[in-house]
C-alpha cells in the first residue's frame, strides 16, 4: 500500500481467544489515536453492496469490523494535504482485525467482501446531529473519484 493519507490512523486489533469464545478491544481512551467519543453504532454491508462515498467536516470515524470481511476505500479530497488526490485501501474484518481511523474531509465509503453480510462498528469523534448532519454524499460510482469498486484480478 501507499503511504497512508495524511491524519488517518490505524490500529491492529488482538482477538484474545479462550475456551468461553472470544474478546476483542476496539477502542480505548487512553488509545494514542483516540480523539473523543460522539456515539457508537453498528451497521451492516451485504455482500457486494458499496455504501459510499461521504466525508464529514467536524466528525473523525473510527471503523472496525465485528463479523465478516470490508473493502474500505479512503480518498484525500484536502487540496492543502500533502497526500492530496490519495487513494488508501484497507481489507479489514475477521482476517485483518483493524481500526482505521478517518479524518475530516476525507472521502471513505466500503464494500462487503464476505458472505453473506459484515457487521460494522463506527465510534465518530461527534454525535450524529439528525436536524443539521455532517455528512456530505456523492454517488458510489458516479463522481470524480478515481477509483473503481470491482474486483481487481490479475
Amino acid at each position: 500500500m501507499k503511504e497512508l493519507i495524511s491524519g488517518v490512523g490505524v490500529k491492529k486489533l488482538t482477538v484474545i481467544p479462550d475456551e468461553r469464545g472470544r474478546l476483542m478491544e476496539i477502542l480505548r481512551c487512553d488509545d494514542k489515536i483516540f480523539k473523543k467519543f460522539g456515539q457508537l453504532y453498528m451497521t451492516v454491508a451485504n455482500f457486494g453492496v458499496v455504501k459510499g462515498w461521504h466525508y464529514h467536516k467536524i466528525q473523525w470515524d473510527n471503523f472496525s469490523v465485528a463479523k465478516g470481511m470490508i473493502k474500505l476505500v479512503l480518498y484525500d479530497s484536502r487540496k492543502d494535504s500533502p497526500t492530496y488526490k490519495q487513494v488508501n485501501e484497507f481489507f479489514i474484518g475477521d482476517h485483518n482485525p483493524e481500526l482505521v481511523q478517518i479524518p475530516p474531509y476525507v472521502y471513505h465509503g466500503f464494500k462487503g467482501i464476505s458472505h453473506p453480510e459484515a457487521i460494522v462498528i463506527n465510534c465518530p469523534s461527534e454525535p450524529y446531529r439528525y436536524k443539521d448532519p455532517d455528512e456530505f454524499r456523492v454517488h458510489p460510482h458516479d463522481n470524480d473519484i478515481p477509483y473503481q469498486w470491482a474486483i481487481k484480478e490479475g
